[in-house]
């Protein structure tokens, strides 16, 4: 199996990781139990897992309404995106012609 496809499995782990702390999260809330910190929650959003961060929030209407995550939830995905393509284009990947 190549690198590449190593890291796009684990990405694809991850925001799956990602998805179930959102989910895990809201139903902690739910029953009034030990919650998730939030900065834990953007932090895994930042170590590659905002698609599974944004899903969450859309999927179960989760931590919609707090501003901190409306701003950096969206922002942890641009970083990802940005990440993704730099990996792309280091290991040959992408290529950009002039």
């Amino acid at each position: 199996m190549q690198l590449i496809h190593v890291i796009v499995a684990a990405i694809v782990l991850w925001n799956i990781v990602v998805f179930a702390m959102y989910a895990i999260d809201k139903s902690k809330a739910r029953n009034k139990k030990m919650r998730i910190k939030e900065a834990t929650l953007i932090a895994c959003a930042f170590l590659m897992g905002g698609f599974g961060a944004m899903l969450g929030m859309s999927v179960l209407r989760h931590k919609t309404q707090k501003p901190k995550f409306k701003i950096l939830v969206p922002i942890a995905v641009v970083v990802n995106i940005a990440v993704i393509v730099a990996v792309l284009f280091l290991t040959g990947v992408i290529e950009i012609h002039l």
